[in-house]
């Protein structure tokens, strides 16, 4: 009994994060086809002088490529200029509190991690990849509901953010959600087909709940 009084708040957190995506995902959808059409001077003069991709345009044609990359080689190297872009704050000072929590990290001090990554987020409260690295941190050290409650964050602001869609669907895995695990890989290999080590949890879990081979 006291296993599921933990697994059910778990389980409804899962499914309120996938559907975060679902819901963020058509927001951003409805909200490119409510757009109005530019003024015609407006058209021209963009068309006589181009203007430098925005971080959003930038940050969006990224993610495409990632999904058509022909190989994992070309997957990784789009892969690395996504993690740089989100990385970027927009504050200096949070920029630098986050270089520092992953260089603790890999340091295996976790604590200090997590001081630096609040402080960071305390400087800089939209910094959604402050979010997404926190949850890592709350992982390793086995605290799945904060980590799944800064999954939803993440999620919820930018549901292409495959590494959080991959990080839920391991969560799901380890305490036996396997449909939800399923459901999170595959959001997760759509947007990155080539991601490291998910593609093949995903076909296992397919063998299990769906009953296909592999």
């Amino acid at each position: 009994m006291r296993v599921r009084r933990i697994l059910i708040p778990l389980v409804g957190a899962a499914v309120a994060l996938l559907a975060a995506a679902d819901t963020a995902a058509f927001a951003q959808t409805s909200k490119s086809r409510r757009a109005a059409p530019e003024k015609q001077e407006q058209q021209a003069a963009r068309l006589a002088r181009p203007a430098r991709p925005d971080r959003v345009q930038r940050l969006a044609a990224l993610f495409e490529a990632l999904k058509v990359a022909p190989s994992a080689q070309t997957a990784q190297q789009v892969e690395s200029r996504i993690e740089a872009m989100l990385l970027q704050s927009g504050s200096a000072t949070a920029d630098l509190l986050i270089t520092r929590a992953r260089g603790e990290m890999e340091a295996k001090d976790y604590d200090l991690s997590l001081k630096l990554l609040d402080a960071a987020i305390d400087v800089a409260p939209q910094f959604t990849e402050a979010y997404a690295q926190r949850a890592t941190v709350h992982y390793l050290k086995k605290d799945i509901f904060r980590s799944m409650a800064d999954l939803r964050v993440v999620i919820a602001r930018e549901p292409r953010h495959f590494g959080s869609l991959a990080g839920l669907g391991v969560i799901l895995h380890d305490i036996g959600e396997h449909k939800l695990a399923l459901d999170a890989f595959r959001r997760a290999v759509a947007l990155h087909p080539h991601i490291k080590g998910i593609p093949e949890m995903m076909k296992r879990l397919e063998v299990r709940v769906d009953g296909r081979e592999i």
